[in-house]
């Protein structure tokens, strides 16, 4: 086998990630509240990025701030100052004004108004010193200044955190039960639950079990009702307790809540002893408790969902589509910054350092921009392919799968995928993920066209929720009444999406139902022997 060297010529194409290739990916999939942490970030570290006004124009330099700054009286304000009889900076900085005729030429005002005699200077400090008078000089009412906030008079909201430590500080005098206390209540969560295992307490803080049981006891008697338990069932316990009806019977209903829950009533009656008129009174005294008494306070506010586009319908019968102004940062090239620094620059390093920054600066610009274009462009698309929706509702959403939207508006799949993750819709019929529009399909029974997962799923559930409470649905009749309206669908994705929606089984909505209907039943009779026993007047 001989070998030898050649040379050849070979021409390929190949895809390099470029750093700004890659920051425009990563613009591209990031949601409205992460981009602008990430304009923010960049607006600090490159001195030639500038963040526009809201007509999307530079910031204008020597313009009077919003604070209430003026222009130096050097400037072209100096001379409005004569017209107006105002002294300037200069005359005011003389060391001899000269004389008394003098100065009150200069202020166009005798010297007995500008500087008070005593007596007015005495009245002044009498009704400085004077209580506020009327409700706005306390601070109460409304103002004209502009630094004017109204959310500083506005209470706090009281947390189960606070409302629990003030209990605390009277309930214990000891500093280490204090201790024990203050740790415990930082562990509740916002339900008002204490975590199921303690043990970790002990050896953390230093203290004995029993010292750690000791505290949890007292906590539990705080109020609300059923604070600081570490079960659902030690929760109704204490309620129970509180009310003085913790019986016997009464405690082995809740430590059998999973009999209630199955409502496997002849199974609750052997336990508890009792027959069925007392165990209904039971399960109603149970029902009428709180399971969560830390609801009640306070609790973390909810973010909620800022739209990335907006969907209205349009004069012509279709549908307009726009991206929300609000969540594009806008931010502009300082290109005459980057001028001024160039003709004073002399060190390599330092031209090199500006030079980079105005390459960063000017693909950060452009990669938002193509960014919010590819968003409405992919934006526009969905709502042209599920029309349907739109109009109808979401009995009519199509099937629909990235490659169409990619194929429609000449992208690549990921593209789509990364746009569509954590942007948000704000649509007639509430705000949606963009990907809540792909849906798989399922096909038609008829050999029609074929249904979308969700129109299915709300098919599934509209059944389910129309059904007779004495007929319940099973799973298999579910199945042939989707095949009767052209939906062929097997019984194990019916299970699947029933349980994805969070809806029991036939067997337990047929309990649930059951026990609803009893409990009205009951309600009406007693109502009506309740008017049996009212004697005429």
């Amino acid at each position: 086998m001989a070998l030898s060297q050649r040379l050849e010529f070979r021409q390929s194409q190949s895809l390099v990630m470029t750093p700004q290739l890659m920051q425009a990916i990563k613009l591209l999939q990031l949601s409205n509240l992460d981009l602008a942490t990430y304009v923010e970030e960049e607006l600090e570290r490159n001195p030639l990025l500038d963040r526009a006004n809201e007509n999307g124009e530079p910031p204008v330099p020597g313009e009077p701030s919003e604070r209430g700054e003026f222009a130096d009286s050097d400037g072209g304000d100096g001379g409005d100052s004569g017209e107006r009889g105002e002294p300037s900076a200069e005359d005011w900085m003389k060391p001899d004004l000269g004389s008394r005729a003098e100065i009150e030429q200069t202020l166009d005002t005798g010297l007995d108004n500008v500087f008070s005699e005593e007596p007015a200077e005495a009245a002044a400090r009498n009704a400085q010193d004077a209580a506020p008078s009327t409700f706005t000089e306390w601070g109460g009412g409304a103002s004209n200044d502009e630094g004017y906030n109204l959310e500083a008079f506005v209470a706090a909201e009281v947390t189960l955190v606070d409302h629990l430590a003030e209990q605390l500080a009277v309930a214990f005098t000891d500093p280490q039960q204090r201790l024990i206390g203050q740790y415990l209540i930082d562990q509740v969560d916002e339900s008002g639950y204490l975590p199921a295992d303690l043990g970790d307490v002990s050896a953390r803080l230093g203290a004995s079990a029993e010292q750690v049981e000791a505290v949890v006891a007292v906590l539990q008697t705080f109020d609300p009702a059923g604070v600081c338990a570490r079960s659902l069932s030690e929760c109704l316990a204490i309620q129970l307790r509180d009310r003085d009806r913790y019986d016997p019977a009464m405690q082995a209903l809740v430590e059998h809540l999973d009999l209630l829950a199955k409502r496997d009533i002849v199974a609750l009656r052997k336990v508890c002893g009792v027959d069925d008129e007392d165990l209904a009174d039971m399960i109603s005294e149970i029902r009428h408790l709180d399971p969560k008494p830390g609801l009640k306070f306070g609790s973390a506010r909810v973010q909620t969902v800022v739209p990335d586009v907006y969907v209205r319908p349009g004069p012509d019968g279709g549908w307009q589509v726009e991206l929300n102004s609000e969540t594009l940062p806008k931010v502009l090239v300082n290109q005459s910054y980057y001028a001024q620094l160039s003709k004073t620059i002399r060190k390599d390093g330092d031209k090199a350092y500006f030079t980079d920054c105005l390459q960063n600066a000017t693909w950060l610009v452009r990669a938002l921009d193509q960014r919010a274009r590819t968003i409405l462009k992919v934006a526009t698309e969905i709502v042209r392919q599920q029309d349907g929706f739109f109009s109808h509702g979401v009995a009519h959403l199509r099937p629909l799968n990235l490659k169409a939207v990619a194929d429609a508006i000449q992208m690549h799949e990921s593209t789509v995928s990364r746009v569509t993750a954590n942007k948000y819709m704000a649509t007639n019929r509430g705000i949606f993920e963009l990907k809540y529009f792909f849906t798989a399909s399922i096909a038609s029974a008829d050999g029609g066209e074929a249904h979308s997962a969700e129109a299915v799923r709300h098919h599934i559930k509209r059944l389910i929720d129309e059904e007779n409470p004495a007929a319940i649905l099973s799973d298999d009749t579910i199945v042939e009444k989707l095949r009767e309206a052209g939906i062929d669908i097997a019984r194990r994705t019916v299970a699947k999406y029933r349980e994805a929606m969070r809806i029991p089984s036939s067997v337990q909505r047929r309990r649930d139902k059951q026990s609803m209907l009893g409990a009205v039943l009951g309600a009406s009779t007693n109502s009506i022997d309740r008017s049996r026993d009212i004697a005429p007047a």
